[in-house]
């Protein structure tokens, strides 16, 4: 059974839990004063650590005068304090051979560092220091501006980044989580400092905080270690703040669908994104849909790369992928060919997911299954993806499966599940992206 993860406010009965992990790593969490939800890991013999400071807000929670404001708060924090330079915050890591980072996505951000255990508590001043204090100077702001759109430029000229950018698009045109995560060359030249000034003091508070660690890592010392940072970066953590509440799974998705979305680019190849709506990251088929991709389109025992790349010699890439947000998802599959093998790479792929409604076999339904058991174990043998599972897990579930129980889900899965919801998706209205020649 899964353990639930309530949101109450901290005096309240069960703002803390304790819960056993497989061989031997304990799960804490506990809600702080002033709403911070602190999450860990101890696992055992482990002397790395990851921490992160998620905050559930990300590009699909702008405002539209705030666009491009979530790209550049991750880029700006890392530019100074009022107790520290960019070179402070760089050194700090370098100089115990650790690493610091951030990731952006359309529901969430996160700053995170990953260290040997004995390096923690500098980690989490470091961090926190980032979160509560950053200066945002107008200098920094026009700096990042020119480093923002290099970086925008230099996925422009992927063109498997562009097809799947325009993808969720060309699938949730008009809704936010259809906006690319880093903003457009237009909206980062239009947004000013004001407004990410705003945006920050709208989201970065601690009733939005969570704190994720795991690795060689002890709660009651962290604890102490995120409260003192807060305090010392002026956030107030006296009251008995709920920290805020989840998105609603259940929310309608208003957008439009656009059946096809062709890119010109003077290019050797064309690459095809098609699919539609897939499944919303809490949908109880999510392992059924694991399942599916894993079948249609990943790795090279796949109905996809065995008929599209080793039948007929058509592309060197391909597979299925699945993208899940809050309230919708996105289901797709990808390949890259000779312009003039397209369309027909185009049908192909979507016969091979009608055909997948038509049934599987034993043999493909235990690979799939050992497939995801094995990627599952091996992905979460470093501290850093399990920190990274227990802030999705807090985010976006609100409940907590061991990774026995959830092989378990995987094993649960029938190949008459996986044939309907192939059925399912295949029926769904569907967009296709080309990025290629012009045709």
């Amino acid at each position: 059974m899964p353990h639930d993860l309530p949101l109450v406010p901290a005096s309240a009965a069960g703002s803390s839990l304790t819960f056993e992990q497989d061989h031997g790593a304990v799960i804490r969490r506990s809600i702080l004063p002033g709403g911070v939800r602190v999450f860990t890991e101890h696992i055992p013999g482990l002397r790395s650590a990851t921490f992160g400071a998620w905050i559930g807000r990300g590009s699909r929670d702008e405002k539209p005068d705030h666009a491009g404001s979530t790209h550049f708060l991750e880029h700006l924090l890392f530019k100074g304090t009022s107790t520290r330079g960019a070179l402070d915050i760089a050194e700090a890591f370098d100089r115990v051979g650790g690493e610091s980072n951030a990731m952006t996505a359309k529901e969430y951000t996160c700053y995170y560092a990953r260290v040997i255990d004995v390096d923690l508590p500098m980690a989490v001043e470091v961090i926190l220091d980032m979160v509560t204090g950053a200066t945002l100077t107008q200098s920094d702001f026009d700096l990042e501006r020119g480093v923002i759109l290099e970086e925008l430029a230099m996925a422009d000229d992927d063109p498997g980044d562009v097809a799947h950018e325009r993808f969720s698009e060309a699938i949730l045109g008009g809704h936010p989580l259809g906006r690319p995560i880093g903003g457009t060359p237009a909206i980062i030249k239009a947004v000013d400092r004001e407004a990410v000034l705003e945006h920050y003091g709208e989201h970065y508070r601690p009733e939005g905080l969570i704190v994720t660690a795991a690795g060689g890592v002890d709660h009651d010392a962290l604890c102490g270690w995120v409260l003192a940072a807060l305090d010392r970066g002026g956030w107030d953590t006296t009251g008995d703040v709920a920290p805020l509440g989840r998105r609603d799974a259940s929310a309608a998705v208003d957008a439009t669908l656009t059946p096809r979305l062709n890119i010109v680019r003077d290019i050797e190849q064309a690459h095809i994104v098609l699919g539609t709506r897939g499944l919303a990251a809490a949908d109880e088929r999510r392992n059924v849909l694991a399942v599916m991709s894993t079948i249609l389109g990943a790795g090279m025992s796949s109905r996809l790369f065995q008929e599209i790349r080793e039948k007929r010699g058509l592309a060197y890439t391909v597979y299925s992928f699945g993208q899940p947000h809050a309230e919708t998802g996105l289901f797709g599959m990808y390949a890259a060919c000779s312009p003039a093998k397209a369309d027909e790479v185009a049908g192909l792929l979507m016969a091979e997911l009608e055909r997948m409604g038509e049934g599987i076999t034993p043999g493909e339904l235990e690979r799939a299954q050992g497939q995801i058991a094995g990627a599952t174990v091996l992905r979460l043998e470093d501290s850093y993806s399990r920190m990274s599972r227990l802030g999705k897990a807090e985010l976006a579930f609100g409940e907590l499966w061991s990774i026995g129980e959830s092989l378990e889900q995987v094993r649960a899965v029938t190949a008459d599940d996986v044939a309907g919801l192939a059925v399912e998706l295949a029926s769904r209205p569907r967009g296709e992206v080309r990025v290629g020649p012009d045709s």
